[in-house]
């Protein structure tokens, strides 16, 4: 309705804009809004323009006045206008002909809000969840995820049989020799009030009735429409249809007084009511009108055959009974619809399966079982194919389909070394023979000394008959097969283990490889991705498995290879035999350049590659070109990788190196042979790391180990991937080669720092801060500059943290505190003594009665002193 207002609105702001621009063409004065129309100023032709611009618009003369008001227009000045009109319209006789097309807005359905709210908005209240229920058709009123409101068209043709009512629009045209059209709402006395023609009653006739009666009044003004041959013919139409009321009641979800279209249908109403509820019935719904039966809706011919009782159109005041199902059947097992069904006196088995859909694919269909009440227990029968459209069905039955047997009547089987398994028809006199040769026949690694067949018995138990293949196959044997027969031909390969090699060490791809009759060690490696950098060409050794041991434990046999540089097949070549491992080791003293780095205060800070094994800080720090001027050798400190530190593999250093040789030739136009060495290096960054993933694997082993040794003890071990190596770098430029001159190792940082001019204070110290550093002071003093100790500091527990990465603690001899030493860069550290707390009246019971034990022993003891 909203929406119709709306377009309402608009057409009348359009035709507004049409009647300015109409008014200025033919009014006598200029005017520019319609609130200075002068009405007395305008001649019947001016005005007859202003009406006819208006319609074209699409609004009544009575919007044309109210929109003028609403545009300013003075109410006296309205008043002339509307006047104006009227007298226009009586001048306008009946017998005046219009040549202009008639354009009428769309059909519209009165009190469409009233309508939507006794529907819509009361549905999502009902008691149904919208989950699927076992009654068969009472979800089509309500569901809660689509609903099927049954909607009457209000486009559709006027139908003959509509009875006409109170607030029903209606368009009389009249054309021929006279044209004239009339549209009227027909009161509510029930008579049609068409312009000088005077009221005509047609409230409670149809369509058809109504156009005879309203030509017959017609015609006394239009003289030409009567005769056998008229020259000026009628049409009567419907406009805006009315609304009326319906009542509805008995078993429904929602009873009660409902606005409905006059288009509705009973099926529009029940929607509106929500149904039936699960007592009411589908099969024999009443329209009661005036105290007297009318009609009579079955809701399953809509369900099952899509025929509905559209024809009978509600009144106002029609009242819809739902009475309580008579009696209703269950349908259960393999139908399409196993639902409870609502059954009428008389109906047949057959019906009511026509109700659920039919049976399904796998639906037994010779026999229904029946369960049926008697007047005192329940009893079982059965019921025939033959018998369904005979067998009549009674409120309370139970009907179940079965389904076909799980099991075949003609099916054999053959599975493994066949080109084709499966399932195979049993025909007359088949054989094995036969059946292999249906299969495609048997492939080469067929096992032919044995072929099982597993026969089921009679009595449902199995044996097994044992069959040669090789004489069924050379044809001097067969076995005729039996129904649901198994024939199991086995591969050799199901017989042994599945032969492969392994290779291992120092080569591009270790790994397990499918076993070949007359491999070789070189052909393997080749497999393998040849060679590694590091790998030894010369210490190849052969794990062959020793099948049988006996008494000298022996578990493998080691078989020495000297391998040519090319893998070439000449001299000597190795046959490998299943399961051999070939192991390639490292050359000896190989190893990869170890990069350690300066930083801080050397005169060429970097990373520098470790000469030998034994290099050592001072010659590192030599190389770098010694310390500079603003060096602190004091506070230098070795950073050194700990086990848990995640090394990068060799292998996955290499990738990485290839994969930014690949970057870099990809940014360049390549040549054919770059092209070449970018397909290798592409395939070579897609090699596995599983070396790595065995490191990660190991650390991690590593770290959970140290967690649950930590929570054993109670204790939390800081695991970390670094850690800092206090050094004397003084000691160590003095005296190289010394103890003090630690040997460097792959990935240590050497850290320099400049000249350090403050001390840090942490912990349990009034206020935590940096102060300056002062020579010659101790710690007592750095103490007082920091607001002195906290109440809850341990103050023998403090200990100081020097900028190498050393540590000293304060130590107590006799009460007395011996404070380490402060030097610039350290870190004063003061531990807390933690939350204090507090005592419970458990334990100050305890200690209160503890303390009186002790005094009332000692005056025991002194009084027995006293007595001696």
């Amino acid at each position: 309705m909203i929406k119709f207002l709306n377009l309402a609105l608009l057409q009348a702001f359009l035709g507004f804009v049409l009647l300015f621009a109409a008014h200025q063409e033919v009014a006598a004065q200029s005017m520019t809004d319609i609130a200075t129309i002068k009405v007395d100023d305008l001649s019947d032709d001016q005005l007859k323009t202003l009406v006819q611009r208006a319609e074209d618009a699409g609004l009544s003369k009575t919007e044309l006045v109210e929109m003028a008001r609403a545009r300013g227009m003075a109410d006296a000045e309205a008043t002339k206008l509307s006047e104006r009109l009227k007298t226009l319209d009586a001048e306008s006789g009946p017998n005046k002909s219009s040549s202009k097309p008639i354009k009428r807005v769309p059909r519209q359905q009165v009190n469409l809000h009233e309508i939507v709210q006794g529907m819509a908005a009361q549905q999502p209240n009902l008691e149904n969840t919208g989950q699927a229920t076992q009654y068969f058709g009472l979800d089509i009123f309500y569901q809660k995820n689509r609903q099927l409101t049954f909607e009457p068209n209000l486009n559709m043709a006027t139908p003959n049989g509509y009875v006409l009512g109170p607030g029903d629009m209606v368009y009389v045209d009249v054309y021929g020799a006279s044209e004239n059209y009339y549209e009227s709402t027909i009161t509510p006395e029930g008579n049609l009030l068409l312009e000088n023609i005077g009221p005509i009653g047609v409230s409670g006739l149809t369509i058809a009735e109504a156009r005879r009666v309203v030509k017959n009044r017609l015609s006394q003004f239009y003289a030409d429409m009567q005769g056998s041959n008229p020259s000026t013919f009628m049409q009567i139409s419907l406009g805006n249809v009315r609304s009326i009321k319906v009542h509805l009641v008995g078993e429904l979800r929602l009873p009660g007084t409902f606005t409905l279209s006059a288009f509705s249908t009973v099926f529009n109403a029940l929607y509106a009511a929500g149904g039936p509820n699960e007592n009411g019935t589908m099969r024999n719904i009443k329209v009661m009108r005036n105290n007297k039966l009318v009609a009579t809706v079955d809701a399953y011919d809509f369900l099952v055959n899509g025929t509905a009782n559209m024809d009978l159109q509600l009144q106002d005041q029609d009242v819809i009974l739902v009475e309580p199902y008579q009696s209703r059947v269950t349908l259960q097992g393999a139908v399409k619809r196993p639902m409870v069904f609502e059954v009428k006196d008389g109906e047949t088995l057959r019906e009511v399966m026509e109700y659920a859909g039919g049976f399904t694919d796998n639906a037994y269909k010779e026999k229904i079982s029946v369960t049926r009440f008697t007047d005192k227990e329940k009893t079982v029968s059965d019921v025939y194919n033959g018998q369904f459209d005979i067998f009549t069905v009674k409120g309370g039955d139970l009907y179940t389909v079965g389904t076909v047997l799980d099991r075949y009547n003609n099916r054999v089987q053959i599975k493994g070394a066949v080109f084709r398994e499966g399932n195979y028809a049993l025909s007359d006199g088949l054989t094995l023979s036969q059946l292999i040769q249906r299969a495609d026949g048997l492939r080469g690694d067929a096992y032919l000394d044995r072929a099982s067949i597993l026969r089921t018995n009679d009595d449902l138990s199995t044996s097994v008959l044992q069959v040669d293949l090789k004489a069924v196959k050379n044809g001097t044997e067969d076995v005729k097969l039996e129904n649901d027969d198994i024939v199991r031909i086995a591969s050799i390969y199901d017989l042994k283990d599945e032969y492969y090699l392994k290779i291992s060490g120092e080569v591009r791809d270790p790994g397990i490889y499918p076993y070949a009759e007359g491999m070789t060690v070189e052909g393997l490696i080749l497999q393998a991705g040849g060679f590694t950098e590091s790998a030894s060409k010369s210490d190849v050794e052969i794990a062959r498995r020793v099948h049988e041991n006996g008494e000298s434990g022996e578990v493998a046999e080691l078989i020495p290879v000297t391998l040519s540089g090319d893998l070439s097949t000449q001299g000597n070549v190795q046959v490998l035999a299943p399961y051999d491992n070939i192991i390639v080791r490292r050359k000896p003293n190989f190893a990869l350049e170890r990069i350690v780095k300066v930083e801080g205060q050397v005169n060429a800070p970097g990373e520098f590659a470790l000469k030998n094994t034994e290099e050592r800080v001072s010659d590192v720090i030599r190389r770098a070109g010694g310390l500079t001027g603003y060096a602190y050798p004091a506070g230098a400190t070795l950073i050194r990788r700990t086990e848990y530190y995640n090394t990068e593999s060799e292998k996955l250093r290499k990738q990485k190196h290839m994969e930014k040789l690949l970057e870099r030739i990809a940014t360049e136009d390549p040549s054919e042979a770059q092209a070449n060495q970018m397909r290798r290096l592409q395939l070579q960054t897609q090699d596995s790391l599983s070396d790595q993933e065995k490191k990660d694997l190991i650390a991690q082993t590593r770290q959970e180990t140290l967690h649950d040794i930590g929570q054993g003890e109670g204790t939390a071990i800081k695991i970390n991937e670094t850690e800092a190596i206090a050094i004397d770098l003084q000691a160590i430029l003095q005296q190289p080669g010394s103890k003090y001159d630690l040997i460097l190792e792959e990935g240590d940082i050497i850290s320099v720092p400049k000249q350090l001019q403050t001390v840090r204070m942490r912990g349990d110290v009034i206020y935590p801060t940096t102060v300056r550093y002062e020579s010659g002071r101790g710690m007592k003093y750095y103490i007082d500059r920091a607001g002195g100790f906290d109440n809850r500091a341990k103050r023998k527990r403090t200990y100081v943290v020097y900028a190498n990465g050393e540590v000293a603690r304060t130590k107590s001899f006799l009460g007395l505190k011996s404070y380490p030493k402060v030097e610039p860069g350290a870190e004063v550290i003061v531990p807390s003594k933690g939350p204090r707390v507090p005592l419970r009246i458990g334990e100050i019971v305890g200690l209160t009665s503890g303390l009186a034990t002790i005094a009332l022993v000692i005056s025991q003891i002194n009084f027995n002193n006293s007595s001696n």
